[in-house]
């Protein structure tokens, strides 16, 4: 019954927010579209046809096919034993899974959104976190944790967190955070084939996004590395860097700067921890410019840490102060108009650009 709550909460957002998408999206030699919803699906049906170890386990996985029908068919495919519909208790099924990646079992644990592994943190940090090192590297916990994070669309403050940084700041956990299609499909592939716990941060808007793959992407062998970022626009003047969905606002950004006579650089992280400092450090010391991107909070975000990295590595490049657009202080609103001015926008990333090479009025005069 939450699914069907969920999922219809879902359908009537889509129609009122759509994420930016570019045409540009630097994507070679693709051959066909695929959605992100069909990604994640054809990337668990690959890994568990591959590995009798992987199994996926979370609240109407199952019967009926996932909340967001990521995943579709499984049940009927692998049975009952591999799919397991769960109660709704995070910290009863998160600890089941923790406890089966001990065993040597590689469980993907589903959260309907990631704010309702608040409830299972515990396991999370303390148990699949902390495990590798404290046994000496005697105990592997092979696991995933994935769902939705971040804002969605009028679904409330409870239903809208962001946790990249939260679980980022953790050592002993990598953090994934894909955007498109590619991303989506081998970034799930390589996490569940790590010998380590790893959260993978989806986004509820993106799931029906179709974006371009290649040939090479769809072979059942491909994999993205972790811890490596995509350049998805190429740029002269001002770095950008997002994850998730903002990247596809960061490519618009990027359209409308290029009218401007603004060459942006985009970078996708896809990976928050690992995080790719060479590749933000080079790109910084090519643009000379940097503006971070990401719908968490600001302190102690995503884009603090970069601005760190930066400040560190390549301060005597930087030619403007650092540029960080994100979501407002404050726990997300649920009347539409608030929403959008709780979440980056398209505008703002754009005018930070701008502020940065010089070609705007202060924000203060704004």
């Amino acid at each position: 019954m939450l699914g069907i709550i969920r999922q219809k909460a879902f359908a009537q957002s889509l129609q009122r927010i759509r994420p930016a998408t570019s045409a540009w999206r630097g994507y070679s030699s693709a051959a066909k579209e695929m959605t992100v919803r069909e990604a994640l699906n054809s990337a668990l049906d690959e890994e568990m046809s591959a590995d009798p170890k992987v199994f996926l386990m979370g609240e109407e996985v199952g019967e009926y096919q996932g909340a967001y029908k990521i995943s579709k068919g499984l049940l009927e495919k692998y049975g009952p034993e591999r799919v397991l519909d769960t109660p709704i208790t995070e910290a009863g099924f998160t600890g089941i899974g923790v406890g089966a990646a001990y065993y040597g079992l590689k469980p993907v644990v589903e959260f309907m959104t990631f704010n309702f592994s608040m409830q299972a943190i515990d396991h999370i940090i303390n148990s699949a976190a902390k495990s590798n090192y404290m046994s000496a590297g005697q105990i592997s916990v092979p696991i995933v944790f994935r769902g939705p994070n971040g804002a969605a669309a009028g679904v409330g403050a409870q239903h809208s967190h962001c946790y990249a940084s939260w679980y980022a700041s953790c050592p002993g956990l990598k953090v994934l955070a894909p955007y498109s299609s590619e991303d989506a499909r081998g970034l799930l592939k390589a996490a569940i084939r790590d010998p380590d716990p790893v959260v993978f941060l989806e986004n509820e808007l993106l799931y029906g996004e179709s974006f371009p793959v290649s040939a090479e992407v769809l072979d059942s062998s491909f994999c993205l590395p972790i811890g490596k970022a995509k350049i998805e626009r190429e740029g002269k003047d001002v770095t950008i860097t997002a994850f998730s969905k903002m990247v596809g606002y960061a490519l618009k950004a990027a359209e409308i700067l290029a009218k401007e006579g603004i060459s942006a650089e985009v970078i996708n992280l896809r990976s928050i921890r690992p995080l790719d400092r060479p590749t933000i450090n080079a790109s910084v010391r090519k643009t000379n410019r940097l503006v971070t991107v990401e719908e968490g909070f600001p302190q102690h975000g995503v884009g603090a840490e970069i601005c760190a990295s930066v400040i560190e590595d390549s301060f005597g490049y930087l030619d403007a102060p650092v540029e960080r657009i994100a979501g407002a202080d404050v726990p997300m609103p649920y009347a539409a108009n608030l929403e959008r001015m709780a979440v980056p926008q398209v505008e703002d990333i754009a005018r930070a650009a701008k502020r940065a090479c010089y070609r705007s009025v202060p924000m203060a005069a704004v």
